[in-house]
């Protein structure tokens, strides 16, 4: 019989593709990075616990083209300053990424808000244009020029935190909670190098949408845009199980409009009207 491809894998086999994937060369990407003051009272409240603001109401937009073999990929982040447990770091609020594999992996296995959308990075000469952008809007655009090159940095270490579950398949769960098993806390560890870093003069411009609501932490202070080439590599660790009562009332983060607005067949087409026939002016021929 031929091998059925959707079968068990052999031991070997499933040790050879994690031996694989934990080798992964240097990936690298361009992107643009804005960072920006905003309202403290909006930081404060996109923050499940046991996630606490920082001394500084940062809001990070993080918009890259990743060059990966045969097809780039857009990645995208929006996130806000946090801390936990004396760490600081930056909790991701949407992830729009252009690919369906660069999802599952970073949901299924870290927990990230990953979403399917379309990200844009461009630059015309001095002129830069970076987009984030779900069901037609474009709610993030970082735009503006190169100024001048930066000094580049050493390599850095960064933490995100990611909330890891599983919503409930009845609703509610064996306990009650929403959840089919408790939620955990990520840290997810990202050690990164750059090898070009200029800075940009311009905007950050964000858009209204009810599927992706980042206008509700303005730029207050603008402290800086960048455009980078970078590569970083990840190690995710999950710190502690969390209340799942406490969690739920943010769950809304992960998901769009429960409504599925867009999800309604489409309307009917509209028949043109009949062409209207011009009367000839009186007198004439």
């Amino acid at each position: 019989m031929a091998r059925v491809r959707y079968g068990a894998r052999t031991g070997a086999e499933t040790a050879a593709a994690r031996a694989a994937a934990s080798r992964l060369p240097d990936i690298w990407s361009t992107g643009v990075v804005a960072v920006w003051e905003s309202d403290p009272d909006a930081v404060a409240a996109v923050l499940p616990p046991p996630l606490e603001p920082t001394g500084r109401p940062l809001v990070r937009a993080n918009i890259s083209r990743v060059d990966l073999p045969g097809q780039p990929l857009g990645a995208g982040s929006f996130a806000v300053a946090a801390a936990h447990d004396g760490i600081e770091g930056w909790y991701p609020l949407v992830m729009p990424m252009t690919r369906e594999r660069a999802l599952v992996g970073g949901r299924e296995v870290f927990g990230e808000p990953k979403k399917l959308g379309e990200v844009t990075v461009e630059r015309d000469g001095p002129a830069v244009r970076a987009v984030l952008a779900r069901h037609g809007i474009a709610f993030v655009e970082v735009r503006g020029a190169v100024s001048g090159p930066l000094p580049l940095p050493g390599p850095a270490r960064r933490t995100d935190f990611y909330f890891k579950f599983l919503p409930a398949v009845d609703g509610s769960g064996a306990d009650g909670s929403g959840f089919d098993a408790g939620p955990v806390l990520v840290h997810c560890v990202r050690d990164e190098k750059v090898r070009r870093l200029e800075r940009i003069t311009g905007e950050v411009v964000l858009r209204e949408s009810v599927y992706d609501p980042v206008a509700d932490l303005p730029v207050r202070a603008l402290v800086g845009i960048t455009l980078g080439e970078r590569t970083t590599d990840q190690k995710g660790t999950v710190v502690a199980r969390v209340d799942a009562r406490a969690l739920l009332p943010y769950v809304h983060q992960r998901y769009d409009d429960p409504r599925q607005l867009l999800d309604a067949p489409p309307a009917p087409p509209v028949s043109p009207a009949p062409p209207v026939s011009a009367a000839p002016a009186e007198g004439g021929a």
